[in-house]
């Protein structure tokens, strides 16, 4: 078993509380016909699939879509056991029922090292005699869609509460004509019997639902028409022609519209604010101070008859603010301190294995290595934005969020209100990338709501505020050494990486009376590196946990998009100083995972490794796990002026089983984007509390004519899908920096890259 499966392993007791909600049997998450309340015409088979009166069926859909086309994946699970085309498939909000919960999500990426296992003697994350994650899980994490899980949590029970639903209808057909139940069939939607009886599945639905079926199985991977097979999006043609509702494309009767502006220094609180010209302008109607809530910052927000009315108007406002009492926030002194404590802490010990020390202290030769990460902030391409309506003590919100389970439990705390009363509307997201599994923006448009008396607001944060007031990737360095003995050989590889954990702040957002318990060690602060699958015989990972008072949180591939890049790159390094090539060091350190071995050699082959280049162009090669899929890559890569130039970025992922291949390489091409912009550009600077970069024109991301061609090969598989909305981020940096290490033999061990 490997090390990231024993994350829930070894807490005794109160671990077993998660354990057993973590791994329910897919049958127990049905649910129960009343999780769906059925309009007029329509019949609740379990709590996932209504059938309507025309033969449709209806699917709850868990899971928010920000561009990774997740309802396209989950509707293919449905209509594949249903035997319904694509088309037949509708698709419905879900409730906020437990059955809804992201199992793999809370499970597999959330939760925190295994202190038990690691010889401490009680469970760290209890409180009130419940584990905390499963504490989270059941109260606010219903329908979160984060951590490269939506297809991996809904791959057994979707597709068995569909299987569910089919037989409950061949047995209510098999009970009204009087025919043998296997006689019986089910094509495009439609139920028939040899006799030449046949009918839509809406004609026997009421009687559907009082059947029991038992026994139910799933089809056989041999009989499967949709899954593993291209399939068109059916959102495509709505994002296309702009009807596609995303969460700035809200219009409500008599709508009002609110601009906001926070505390510029980081930390800072709002002393006070004159409104009165603001106040004046036309089309103003009021100014509402925000008080902190749900990790936003204070400040205040004008509403307005338009966006344009309200953001002129808050440039009239005139606000004092005051600096945090610890003193201004400066990125610099971060990254001093925190190469500070990586000499003056011991940090903990993630993983140990063999004897590094004995290794070095008897190695011939020692090869040392320090590479930094910076903050890096979200950028969706939607700003930030929430449309709230408070009105005879209810609630509701419109809202582009990853997370509705929280963002409900935030307003109605905001509000006072129980959370029966607050309603919230899942819009489509432009762009999430983690920035959506906060609830700060629907905090603060509760706020204004109720200061509207009925009235509905739409809330939009300027480019300038999205970027400055972002829940960070955090600042990391790291420092990697490796003993080698007389022969050359690597014996040991020693990894020390410092900086802030995510996963305590975001929880002690979500429940902030449990912040204490929290403050533990936090996987995600060393994944890919304490399970990195290279065969060395000692090594030692460890981290040292800092609190730098930077708002942080959950970035594409969290951990592993910098971990990866201090890994991968000093991976390249021990080949270099061994002299060896790139992918044969690799592989010599693969020789007993020959899955792992096979992406590795794929992506080399189809990117040609070892052949001739244009001159002037290089290939580097990384190589990372992460979310359950293994990837590799290799980027071709120039320099021009002082710049990198990634031409071509061969990608190769195994990530289980595929249901829609087409959507894997969209993800794969979004990712090696999204990656190659943070490597070329990203960085967050904060000079006297306040964010240095505010818009796209110093925080630049990749344009069409610098994107790479990007080819994606997938490994066939036949283990249960894994993720693959983030796997492919991780691996880019690295193999950008080490083609350019072969193109201007200097090592780049710095985010962002430049020659």
């Amino acid at each position: 078993m490997k090390r990231r499966n024993l994350i829930l392993s070894g807490l005794g007791v109160t671990g077993a509380l998660i354990v057993g909600w973590g791994v329910l049997p897919a049958r127990s998450r049905l649910g129960k016909p009343d999780n769906m309340l059925p309009t007029e015409g329509e019949v609740a088979l379990n709590g996932w699939i209504k059938i309507a009166k025309d033969g449709g069926v209806v699917l709850a859909m868990h899971r928010s879509d920000m561009g990774q086309g997740i309802h396209n994946a989950l509707s293919m699970l449905v209509a594949e056991e249903l035997n319904v085309p694509l088309k037949q498939i509708r698709l419905e909000q879900a409730g906020h029922d437990s059955i809804y919960g992201n199992v793999a999500m809370f499970v597999g990426t959330l939760p925190f090292h295994p202190l038990q296992s690691e010889g401490v003697d009680k469970p760290f994350l209890v409180h009130s005699g419940e584990w905390i994650v499963g504490k989270v899980a059941r109260e606010l994490g219903v329908n979160a869609t984060g951590g490269s899980s939506s297809v991996k949590d809904a791959w057994e029970h979707l597709r068995l509460a569909a299987a569910t639903a089919k037989a409950s209808l061949c047995l209510a057909a098999a009970d009204q004509w009087k025919v043998p139940l296997q006689d019986i069939n089910v094509k495009d939607g439609v139920i028939s019997h040899a006799s030449g009886k046949s009918a839509h599945f809406g004609e026997f639905a009421q009687a559907a639902a009082a059947q029991t079926p038992r026994n139910v199985s799933l089809k056989d991977r041999k009989d499967w028409t949709l899954i593993g097979k291209p399939s068109v999006r059916a959102d495509v043609p709505a994002k296309t022609d702009g009807s596609a509702v995303f969460g700035m494309d809200v219009r409500l009767p008599k709508m009002l519209f609110a601009s906001v502006v926070q505390v510029p220094q980081m930390g800072g609180t709002l002393s006070s604010f004159d409104a009165k010209e603001a106040l004046a302008m036309p089309g103003v109607v009021k100014c509402v101070q925000l008080t902190s809530a749900a990790g936003s910052a204070p400040g205040f927000a004008v509403v307005a008859k338009s966006t344009w009315h309200a953001k002129q108007a808050a440039d009239k406002v005139k606000a004092q603010w005051a600096q945090r009492t610890e003193g201004a926030i400066d990125t610099k002194r971060i990254e001093s301190e925190l190469k500070e404590k990586l000499k003056s802490e011991k940090g903990f010990a993630f993983h140990e294995q063999g004897d590094a020390a004995k290794a070095e202290s008897s190695a011939a030769r020692m090869i040392e290595a320090q590479y930094k990460a910076p903050y890096l902030a979200h950028a969706t391409m939607e700003p930030m934005n929430c449309t709230a309506q408070f009105k005879a003590g209810a609630l509701e919100i419109w809202a582009p969020t990853q997370v509705p389970g929280l963002a409900r439990a935030a307003a109605a705390k905001v509000a006072n209100v129980s959370a029966d009363k607050v309603k919230v509307n899942v819009t489509l997201l432009g762009g999430g990338f983690g920035r959506r599994l906060e609830a700060d923006v629907v905090a603060q448009a509760t706020q204004i709501a109720m200061a509207l008396d009925g009235v509905p607001v739409q809330m939009v944060w300027s480019r300038e505020e999205d970027m400055s007031h972002d829940f960070y990737r955090p600042m990391h360095v790291a420092q990697l050494s490796a003993a080698l003995n007389a022969k050359g050989e690597v014996e040991s590889l020693r990894i020390k990486s410092a900086g802030d954990a995510i996963s305590p702040r975001w929880m002690s957002r979500v429940l902030p009376a449990l912040s204490g318990p929290l403050d533990a060690p936090d996987k995600t602060t060393a994944e890919g590196l304490f399970d990195l699958p290279y065969a060395f015989a000692n090594q030692h990972m460890s981290h040292v946990s800092t609190r730098m008072g930077v708002p942080i949180g959950f970035w594409r591939s969290v951990g592993h998009s910098h971990n990866a890049f201090f890994s991968e790159s000093f991976i390249d390094e021990l080949a270099f100083e061994t002299k060896q090539d790139p992918l044969a060091f690799r592989l010599s350190l693969l020789k007993q995972t020959p899955r792992y071995a096979a992406v590795l050699k794929l992506a080399a082959e189809k990117a040609n490794w070892g052949s001739a280049l244009p001159a002037g162009h290089a290939h580097g090669l990384a190589f990372h796990e992460s979310f359950g899929s293994i990837v590799a890559q290799v980027a071709e890569v120039s320099i021009e002026g002082s710049m990198p130039r990634v031409h071509r970025v061969v990608c190769a992922i195994d990530c289980g089983t595929v249901v829609n291949p087409g959507t894997v390489a969209q993800q794969v091409e979004s990712s090696v984007n999204f990656a190659l912009s943070a490597a070329l550009f990203g960085k967050i600077d904060i000079q006297d509390g306040v964010v240095q970069q505010t818009n796209f024109t110093n925080y630049p991301l990749v344009h069409m004519a610098q994107s790479p061609v990007v080819e994606t090969w997938i490994v066939p598989s036949t283990q249960s899908p894994e993720g693959v909305g983030e796997p492919a981020v991780p691996p880019l940096a690295p193999a950008v920096a080490n083609a350019m290490f072969k193109l201007t033999g200097q090592r780049l061990r710095s985010l962002p890259l430049k020659a």
